[in-house]
């Protein structure tokens, strides 16, 4: 059987709450900490460490939004929200912060599964989308560095591209360092010399 989910309940009625964590047991989920929206949010989920955080109240205020972005960027995970509140502006700026989720009109136990499963997939997926785009950032930088150093050596050594290119990649090789750290060395050599 696979290991149950870590949840954290973030809500201010306990009786709210211990409806949810009910529902959540029910459908096999493990709920590890039950917290206000007025304790420190970010410093829970770096002790608690849960793998999905869900937050149930009336409207979603700015502290608690704010805690979701610093979560977001700090220690991603899903983000489930359960609000009463579904006007336009509060459900963009709950998305902005990293909510994976946003369910207006209450709970429903038999919901539960779908949401928590939907969270995780979009959550993931977006994960993924910023990995690739860092990825492509750190590849983008990367060739901009290469195309600067080959422009130097075609200048110094009077050579076309490819030859530019060979050099750099059997200097990389010579090294065996990344070619484009070799060619950010090429760069801060050719500064000295300017």
């Amino acid at each position: 059987m696979a290991e149950k989910l870590r949840v954290m309940l973030v809500d201010e009625d306990p009786g709210r709450s211990a409806v949810l964590e009910r529902a959540l047991q029910d459908n096999g989920y493990d709920v590890v900490a039950r917290i206000g929206t007025k304790e420190d949010l970010l410093g829970r989920v770096r002790t608690i460490q849960p793998d999905m955080i869900i937050i149930d109240m009336q409207s979603p205020d700015r502290d608690t939004l704010e805690s979701m972005h610093t979560i977001n960027r700090e220690q991603p995970k899903p983000i489930v929200m359960f609000a009463e509140k579904s006007d336009k502006a509060t459900i963009a700026e709950a998305v902005r912060a990293g909510v994976s989720a946003y369910v207006v009109d209450g709970l429903n136990a038999r919901r539960i599964q779908p949401i928590m499963e939907v969270a995780i997939a979009r959550f993931q997926e977006f994960q993924a989308l910023k990995g690739e785009l860092a990825r492509t950032k750190s590849d983008l930088a990367d060739r901009k560095l290469i195309d600067k150093a080959k422009g130097i050596i075609m200048t110094q050594r009077k050579c076309t591209e490819d030859e530019a290119y060979k050099a750099l990649r059997k200097l990389a090789m010579d090294r065996n360092e990344k070619l484009a750290d070799v060619a950010k060395s090429v760069i801060e050599v050719a500064k000295l010399f300017m």
